[in-house]
């Protein structure tokens, strides 16, 4: 074991030497950042890059020592997990390293429920927006104009308004520019406010007034139940984070009621390691399925 250990650390420190002969006037840590960054601009795809830039636009992507944290805690409690259940420095440094390079993903799925809620109050702003503006124009276009005008949207929805306000010119109707913001923006809210307007506008409705504002009413009462749909998740990650950390311990508590040696005879049984491995597996896809669910899209069907 030790010589697995000796063995590591010389890989390691030959991996540092030949990177700061490369770079020797650079810092070898700066170096490994701008390398991966790099090759994440390169082959990541533009989505990641969109929701990524919104996310450090709004203040709220991760640090570089922030990142560092999480790499250390997933990576040390992997490497646990690995030696704890199979006595094996060599597991434990393939399970780190297994467990490291999921983090870009769920940098993936972190930065996409930031942008998610970002397009969620752009989609309510233009909503109401566009109502409060209908109620003076009684005209879908003028009321996308001037909602265009009030400087109150931001991209990407503020240029949907636009693509909008140009199909409507070019076809005459704004049946094609519903249904193209439709499918750029699948919410209920849209989907029902623009019903809406296309009965108004082709059947020409009467009291439209009153059809508004209970079209308002069900806009806040749609976006009161998406916002205690991101209280409860909140509430639901933490717990079942922590309910999922207590599963890898499980087998963790049996080496210890077994003992040592007991154990240690039971790994050398093949068929032991192969449900060894399946359970940190099994517990692995339980935690991502967890955090794709926490991450989810916000408000959309």
């Amino acid at each position: 074991m030790n010589t697995y250990i000796e063995l590591f650390i010389l890989l390691f420190i030959f991996v540092a030497v030949v990177l700061y002969r490369k770079n020797p006037g650079e810092n070898v840590y700066k170096f490994v950042i701008s390398s991966i960054g790099k090759i994440y601009d390169r082959f990541a795809p533009y989505s990641f890059k969109t929701v990524r830039e919104k996310a450090v636009e709004l203040g709220q992507e991760y640090s570089t020592r922030q990142y560092i944290v999480q790499i250390v805690l997933m990576g040390g409690f992997a490497a646990i997990v690995g030696y704890f259940y199979f006595y094996s420095i060599i597991i434990a440094v393939i399970y780190a390293a297994v467990t490291i390079s999921f983090i870009p993903y769920l940098a993936y799925l972190r930065c996409q429920r930031i942008y998610s809620e970002y397009v969620f109050e752009q989609i309510q702003t233009y909503t109401t927006n566009v109502i409060m503006e209908f109620n003076t124009t009684q005209s879908f276009v003028k009321a996308l104009e001037g909602v265009r005008d009030s400087g109150i949207l931001e991209d990407p929805v503020l240029s949907d308004v636009k693509k909008m306000i140009e199909m409507s010119y070019q076809n005459g109707t704004i049946n094609a520019s519903i249904e193209y913001f439709n499918e750029k923006y699948p919410y209920y809210m849209v989907k029902n406010m623009h019903q809406l307007f296309l009965q108004i506008t082709q059947e020409g409705a009467r009291d439209s007034g009153d059809a508004l504002e209970n079209m308002s009413m069900d806009i806040d009462a749609l976006v009161e139940g998406v916002y205690r749909d991101q209280m409860d998740r909140k509430n639901f990650h933490g717990r079942f984070i922590k309910f999922g950390m207590m599963l890898f311990l499980l087998v963790i508590v049996l080496r210890f009621l077994l003992g040592e040696e007991n154990y240690i005879s039971l790994l050398d049984i093949w068929y032991v390691q192969i449900v060894l491995h399946a359970i940190v597996i099994i517990n692995a896809l339980f935690l991502l399925s967890g955090e794709k669910y926490y991450n989810a899209d916000v408000g959309v069907e």
